[in-house]
């Protein structure tokens, strides 16, 4: 194609509109950027103009159709000049702005004007100022970013459901798309995918269950129960393949036990287009904002099951680690690691292993001691100490019950002078804190204070501000916890009493009866090795 001359060159109006740019005044529309532009044009002698139009496409993104037809225009050499209402039209992005101005735009001997902002490359004074401007348009691409992502949070801290469609076994509420209520077509579903977890089912066999029972997948039902349009009709055998990922996503997800959800996913910045997952315990979570599918007791225990079956490479293959997760070394508090301790094999496979301080393994002696412990004789420890407890719960509740009242309440009475103490301490100073903080503000309203000085103490106030606050909550969650214990002896007094008659441990009694057990170093007494293990159960922490 013969490259046209600067006679027959056109002149591209170039209008861009984001969604969050709003349409609040005439002088923000395309309609209004038009007009602008053709006046512009006519009055300084524009005659061959095109426009070019985006309407909804963000600044900091230049892979926009309007933008990109412009470039192969001025690739084939039709465009003699560019003009846009202001620098932002054009972009928000300072450095790419800043190439196409400087590099691309001289290079392909294309004129541009920024009708607002004074910006006419024919004559370069003009563009002096140029990249200062295209900093300031980034900075309201990314205040507005952040205001977006704030709104959004602020939605979802107040309990509004923010997603597009509602989770599976979740419809959105007719009258509120905010809300969301149970769909029971598919919340049986979800049930029986957390009572499998339940049972220790891994993700694999609860995988392979869904997909014998021929259930729907997640990806086959939307809002409104119908099929998405990638599925070739109703007997595409893909509408009923379950993936793991399946799984484990509704397993990990807070929905189901009532709870909103924010933070899942983050970017790295506004200007970039990938998306990180977010760790579970690292979500924010607003809880009992809706009904729930499965209780918040069950949901968590679930995550702790998930957690306690994470592969390692020292779990052996012949004798499923029930303890996964429980463990812990009496003197250092790391985890006790499972380990095979018999090479020659033996009648039942829980014989040949045993446990080892993971922070003696890793460090040696200078760090911690062994602690080593058979399988065998936890097992058989843990399990006595469950069935006394059952046994004597069965016998009479009620004389159980007002036991741990009072163990409960001794340990209470121990902490209780320390905690208030070290609460009043911290209440105090943060008082004071908020008093030299607004006394400092005063000084440099005054001007007795240089604002380096204040910048510098307002950073050290805010920071001792912040971490007085937080161990402020920490002990005042550590106090609600610790009352929360003694209305919690009837329950665990209830609950334990099923136990009575088991003859066998399994992970998911394990992890909903215990919080944790803790293994001492063995000992000599008396001509005999004593080693102590420590059960803290659920509710209550550890029996004496």
């Amino acid at each position: 194609m013969a490259r046209q001359t600067a006679k027959e060159k056109r002149t591209a109006l170039y209008c861009r509109l984001s969604k969050d740019d709003g349409n609040f005044g005439e002088s923000s529309s395309i309609q209004s950027q038009k007009e602008i532009l053709a006046r512009y044009a006519k009055d300084n002698g524009f005659n061959n103009v095109s426009y070019y139009v985006d309407d909804g496409y963000s600044g900091t993104n230049y892979n926009r159709p309007g933008f990109q037809k412009l470039l192969a225009d001025i690739e084939n050499g039709e465009i003699a000049a560019v003009i846009t209402k202001d620098l932002s039209r054009l972009g928000r992005n300072y450095l790419e702005t800043g190439v196409y101005l400087e590099m691309y735009f001289p290079e392909h001997n294309v004129r541009y004007i920024a009708i607002n902002d004074a910006v006419d490359t024919i004559h370069s004074e003009s563009v002096d100022y140029t990249p200062f401007r295209n900093i300031a348009n980034e900075f309201y691409a990314k205040d507005t970013s952040k205001k977006v992502r704030s709104a959004k949070r602020a939605r979802v801290l107040a309990g509004m459901y923010m997603g597009g469609s509602a989770p599976y076994g979740y419809r959105k509420d007719p009258d509120d798309p905010h809300r969301l209520l149970i769909d029971e077509r598919y919340a049986p579903n979800v049930r029986k995918i957390f009572e499998l977890a339940k049972d220790g089912k891994g993700i694999c066999k609860i995988r392979n269950y869904m997909n014998s029972q021929h259930i729907l997948t997640p990806g086959a039902v939307n809002d409104k129960g119908g099929y998405e349009r990638w599925y070739d009709g109703d007997d595409d055998p893909r509408r009923y393949e379950w993936s793991n990922n399946g799984i484990r996503s509704i397993l990990r997800n807070p929905v189901y036990a009532g709870h909103l959800v924010t933070n899942k996913r983050i970017k790295p910045s506004f200007k970039s287009k990938k998306v990180f997952s977010v760790l579970p315990e690292d979500y924010i979570i607003v809880e009992n904002i809706h009904e729930p599918i499965v209780s918040p007791e069950d949901f968590n225990l679930v995550q702790r099951l998930i957690t306690s079956r994470r592969p390692s490479p020292a779990q052996p293959k012949s004798w499923e680690n029930i303890f996964a997760g429980l463990v812990k070394c009496e003197d250092c508090g790391m985890a006790m690691t499972l380990m095979k301790c018999h090479r020659n094999p033996r009648e039942e496979p829980i014989d040949e292993y045993g446990f080892c301080c993971n922070g003696y393994k890793a460090q040696g002696k200078q760090f911690c001691s062994m602690h080593w412990i058979e399988a065998r004789n936890l097992y058989e420890g843990v399990l006595a100490d469950i069935r006394r407890h059952a046994r004597a719960a069965l016998k009479d509740d009620a004389k159980m019950t007002e036991n741990l009242l009072k163990q409960l309440g001794a340990d209470r009475k121990k902490q209780s002078k320390i905690i208030t103490k070290e609460l009043k301490e911290k209440r105090s100073r943060l008082s004071e804190v908020d008093r030299l903080f607004q006394k400092l503000y005063e000084d440099k309203v005054k001007g007795s204070i240089s604002e380096r000085n204040f910048q510098m103490m307002s950073r050290k106030y805010e920071e001792e501000q912040t971490e007085l606050q937080k161990r402020i909550d920490e002990i005042t969650a550590e106090v609600s916890e610790d009352e929360g214990k003694a209305d919690n002896a009837e329950q665990f007094t209830k609950l334990i009493k099923d136990y009575a008659g088991i003859k066998k441990l399994d992970a998911a009694l394990l992890n909903t009866l215990i919080e944790k057990i803790t293994v001492g170093e063995p000992k000599k007494s008396g001509g005999e090795t004593v080693q102590e293990i420590k059960i803290y159960y659920k509710f209550i922490g550890n029996i004496s």
